[in-house]
């Protein structure tokens, strides 16, 4: 089957209009800002941002479909074949930083890439992607939520494809250097091509089309969560976490960066504000504590929240 980058890039316009529409639904007091940008290597996307809403802090869903000459070294670290292949990369990327503090943070991402080396050696392609949670104050039932609707977009696959993405977006989304994950993990993945076109793409859209379905329960759940200053200054604490994985170990951000993209929509997903205090430990037995000694760290939720 030959590959379809139209689909691909059909599917994911169309996947940033249904979310932006999902996300001012929820809010009900902000509309995303459109902003058209061109990259001078080739190709360009569109960044949507939502800020100072009645839900949502800030929230961004960028697409992008840019092309090159020469691959970036985050992208030909494992593959130096390719490293002066032509090449086509296109995605959709969210993050949502809620302001209230019971609602959590989320990012998302589907990709879909494409290489063509000069010197006739076999091109490649490959779909990535995933979603995944990060909560200040978790609650026992939207973690399981979040698990169920993941299983849900993978169990077409196989049986084993929750269970193996599952435990990649724990391992990928690690800060090694505080020796914690980044919040209760969904799915990540990547490379993926050995399922032929037709069904990696399947895969990939159902990833998608699953995410608003994962998270808007949530945000309904939680929205109107009453909070204080604690739990306000506890959310920005938290976010430091957020700008240290995403500056330190983000793929997408090194890519991004490296291949000349537009620096305001690669940077979309840092918090708007957020904090760091010096050597801050969590008063014991309080539930801040509780997100650290039962939250980040790789759990069976699926078995031991059921």
């Amino acid at each position: 089957m030959a590959v379809d980058a139209d689909a691909v890039l059909a599917y994911l316009r169309g996947l940033q209009d249904r979310i932006c529409s999902a996300l001012e639904q929820a809010d009900g007091g902000a509309q995303f800002i459109r902003d058209r940008w061109e990259r001078a290597e080739g190709g360009g996307g569109e960044s949507r941002v939502l800020r100072n809403g009645a839900v949502f802090e800030q929230a961004g869903v960028n697409f992008s479909h840019v092309m090159g000459t020469r691959l970036p070294p985050s992208a030909t670290a494992q593959r130096p074949e390719l490293a002066d292949a032509d090449w086509m990369a296109t995605g959709v990327s969210l993050v949502i930083h809620p302001s209230n503090p019971y609602i959590p943070t989320t990012h998302a991402n589907v990709r879909f890439f494409s290489a063509t080396p000069k010197h006739g050696a076999p091109g490649a392609w490959w779909f990535g992607g995933g979603f995944d949670l990060t909560p200040y104050y978790p609650f026992d039932e939207d973690v399981l939520h979040w698990h169920r609707v993941a299983q849900q977009a993978c169990k077409p696959f196989g049986d084993d494809v929750y269970s193996r993405h599952k435990d990649w977006c724990d391992r990928y989304f690690f800060l090694k250097h505080r020796n914690e994950t980044r919040g209760v993990g969904g799915l990540f993945f990547d490379d993926l091509n050995d399922w032929g076109f037709e069904r990696c793409f399947a895969y990939q859209r159902s990833v998608g089309d699953h995410f608003l379905e994962a998270y808007l329960p949530i945000v309904t759940r939680r929205k109107d969560h009453p909070y204080g200053e604690r739990e306000r200054q506890f959310q920005l604490y938290r976010r430091g976490r957020y700008v240290e994985f995403n500056l330190v170990y983000d793929r997408g951000t090194s890519f991004g960066l490296q291949s000349g993209g537009r620096t305001e929509s690669i940077l979309m997903s840092l918090p708007p504000l957020v904090r760091w205090e010096y050597n801050w430990t969590p008063e014991s037995g309080s539930a801040e504590a509780r997100l650290y000694s039962d939250f980040l760290r790789p759990r069976d939720w699926l078995r031991e929240l059921r």
